[in-house]
């Protein structure tokens, strides 16, 4: 992982299509000391409980021959909506805050639904991004990982 400095009250957004953590850095660069700020979770049922129907049917035009119609993804639309919330807090909260720095440590697919998302007072306080799937790891491992 690229070496990235976390300075003193910087905030810390760890999260995947599922989980998101906000964490505030209370230590300093060099020690840091990770407090959960909030945490946000969704839940999302299994795909057969999702969808109403069966899946769709294709007839060819020519002969007797059926195909099925790919079932739509339901996660992947939830995963996107639940993204577009946590960056719209997280605009709630450099608003409120006046935030200097933002580390945001995300898969890279949740990374790509992220960006649109961010507020320009986000963006212009992100100072480094990370492709990483940590939303899994304890506070104490995700420190460990920031700390090289």
């Amino acid at each position: 992982m690229e070496q990235v400095k976390v300075p003193r009250h910087a905030y810390v957004l760890v999260c995947d299509g599922g989980k998101a953590l906000l964490f505030r850095n209370d230590g300093d660069a060099e020690l840091i000391n990770l407090t959960a700020i909030e945490h946000f979770a969704e839940f999302e049922p299994a795909t057969h409980d999702l969808g109403t129907d069966r899946p769709g049917r294709v007839y060819q035009s020519h002969g007797t021959a059926r195909s099925a119609v790919e079932q739509p993804d339901y996660h992947e639309a939830g995963e996107a909506s639940f993204l577009g919330d946590v960056a719209k807090e997280l605009g709630r909260l450099v608003e409120a805050e006046k935030t200097q720095a933002i580390i945001v440590i995300a898969p890279p697919k949740a990374l790509g639904i992220l960006r649109p998302h961010f507020s320009p007072a986000v963006k212009a306080a992100i100072t480094a991004e990370i492709g990483k799937d940590l939303a899994h790891l304890p506070t104490n491992e995700i420190e460990k990982h920031l700390a090289g």
